[in-house]
C-alpha cells in the first residue's frame, strides 16, 4: 500500500490537483502494480513563502508550479520499477495537468514488506497473517 504526500503551493484549481492525484495513481498502478482500491493521499497546499526550493539544483530550473510527491511504499522493488515509476508519474503528470516535467519531483521512502509497518484499522498490522 502505498501512502502519497502532495506538496504544492496553494492557488491550483481542483481539477489541477485531481489530475495530480489521477497520474501518481495510474503510475503506480502501471510501475508498481499496485491495486486500482489502493489509492490513499494526502494533498499539503502551502503558502508561497512556506514552500521553499532551490529553483535550480542539480542544474534542473524549476517554477512555482513545483509538486513534491513524497511516496512511502514496501522496500520489494528494484531499480528499474522505481525508474518506472519516476519516468511514468513525470509523463503522467505532463499530460494532464500540464505540468513541465521539472516541475515534478519524487521521493520515495520504502519500509519493511513483512507487514509489521502498516495497520489499517482496528488497531491490527493488518498483512501479518498471525493476526489476533
Amino acid at each position: 500500500m502505498p501512502l502519497v504526500t502532495i506538496s504544492l503551493i496553494k492557488g491550483k484549481s481542483r481539477a489541477h490537483i485531481a489530475a495530480i492525484s489521477d497520474g501518481i495513481q495510474r503510475g503506480l498502478i502501471e510501475a508498481f502494480r499496485a491495486p486500482a482500491t489502493d489509492k490513499f493521499q494526502l494533498v499539503h497546499q502551502f503558502e508561497r513563502e512556506d514552500f521553499i526550493y532551490d529553483p535550480d539544483y542539480l542544474d534542473i530550473h524549476r517554477t512555482d508550479d513545483l509538486v513534491i510527491i513524497h511516496i512511502v511504499a514496501s522496500n520489494w522493488r528494484d531499480t528499474s520499477q522505481k525508474k518506472a515509476l519516476y519516468k511514468a508519474i513525470a509523463d503522467n503528470l505532463t499530460e494532464a495537468p500540464g505540468l513541465r516535467p521539472e516541475d515534478v519531483i519524487i521521493v520515495l521512502s520504502p519500509n519493511g514488506r513483512d507487514g509489521e509497518d502498516w495497520s489499517f484499522g482496528r488497531g491490527l498490522a493488518s498483512y501479518l497473517i498471525d493476526k489476533p
